[in-house]
């Protein structure tokens, strides 16, 4: 069945809303339809949690799930815990045995273009994978970014499980730096979608361009009626480089950007608002003060940032970081931190790139040393499994 496809025109983006790249080189490591958002549209003074996490956590390297990945980015968890891992550069998507490591290989996403910052990026499995076995991605070709599904067979031979792309929405702006890439569903079971402004900086702030944006739409690729504008899949604007997304306790959406030379940021979503890039970088000081943009709930130097994926467990958004090598920590309650951010593993693994909750508490950690910036060791990369609190 031929689906709709959308290009990077969004016809109706102009009634939108009423209302960095700092991955440098890191340093050697050691060894269509109605749907309400769900509550990612809180404000910012919205209710605390009934139980705030303490101010000081812990984080425990319980296991190496597996070695040896190249250039893996996007990683999502199948029923039942197994892993699907995208490599950035090779197009390949593997499942990781959550028991043991074993490696599957499911086949390459047909299409990508791999270069600079480009390639196979965010990955995510169907809200309703029991019974549709739809795996999505978002992925560089030689003309654009773009998201497509494909079903996931895993009853043929290995290398060749994966059907062809189903092209869902194409269009995004693509370049050599500031693809963004990550995607995830939500709570309301609608994809969301992190892009970059590709190193042009002016497209975050042109309602009419998905770059430099977050969007959101139906499983189908559709616009979903309760954005903030009518038929359009734009939620929010004025990103730099979207890299992370999740969703906390209260289904307040989270993410985490890259900042160019000041500050890296991890911001609190609501639907139809102005996170300000290019014109202002982390909180508004001085005369940017008043101008309507959001600023970050929390900022961070690039030099021990350098974010990428995020993580929501134990009451705390986890943030990898790439240049910081190091796994970031921000307790909350409701929207607010309870204390400042908290580092771990600093210099341990190196550069780190996604971290995704395993829905008991634990989290899978995911190093980033094989991606043309960090300095490979033996074994890289790999997949951590981490205890936290």
């Amino acid at each position: 069945m031929e689906r709709r496809t959308h290009t990077a025109v969004l016809a109706a983006a102009s009634l939108l809303l009423a209302a960095g790249c700092s991955s440098g080189g890191a340093a050697p490591h050691g060894a269509g339809t109605s749907s309400a958002p769900a509550k990612s549209s809180a404000s910012p003074g919205a209710s605390p949690s009934s139980a705030a996490p303490p101010a000081k956590g812990s984080v425990k390297v319980t296991a190496t799930l597996v070695t040896g990945l190249k250039s893996p980015w996007g990683v999502a968890v199948l029923p039942g815990g197994d892993l699907l891992v995208g490599s950035r550069d090779t197009g390949k998507i593997v499942r990781v045995s959550a028991k043991n490591g074993k490696i599957t290989e499911l086949g390459s996403v047909a299409g990508v273009d791999p270069g600079g910052e480009g390639g196979l990026l965010g990955i995510a499995v169907s809200p309703s994978f029991g019974a549709d076995h739809q795996v999505y991605a978002y992925f560089t070709t030689a003309s654009d970014n773009r998201i497509a599904r494909m079903v996931y067979d895993e009853k043929r031979p290995p290398g060749n499980q994966l059907g062809a792309p189903d092209t869902l929405f194409k269009g995004i702006p693509k370049g050599e730096i500031h693809n963004g890439g990550r995607i995830a569903f939500g709570p309301d079971k609608m994809l969301y979608a992190g892009t970059g402004e590709t190193g042009d900086s002016g497209l975050a702030q042109d309602k009419k361009s998905p770059a430099g944006k977050i969007l959101r739409m139906t499983p189908d690729g559709e616009p979903v009626h309760g954005n903030p504008a009518a038929d359009s899949v734009v939620y929010d604007y004025g990103h730099r480089n979207v890299q992370g997304l999740a969703w906390d306790a209260d289904d307040q959406l989270w993410a985490s950007e890259f900042g160019q030379d000041t500050w890296d940021e991890l911001n609190l979503i609501e639907p139809g608002r102005n996170y300000g890039w290019p014109e202002t970088e982390g909180k508004a000081k001085g005369a940017a003060a008043g101008s309507g943009f959001v600023d970050p709930v929390e900022e961070w130097r690039p030099a021990v940032a350098s974010p990428s994926g995020i993580a929501y467990a134990k009451g705390s958004i986890w943030m990898a970081s790439l240049r910081g090598e190091r796994l970031w920590r921000i307790p909350l309650n409701g929207t607010k931190p309870v204390a400042a951010p908290q580092a771990f593993l600093q210099g341990t693994y190196g550069r780190l790139r996604t971290v995704v909750a395993a829905g008991d508490g634990t989290l899978w950690l995911v190093t980033s040393n094989t991606d043309g910036r960090g300095t490979p060791h033996k074994g890289d990369d790999r997949i951590l499994r981490l205890k936290v609190s």
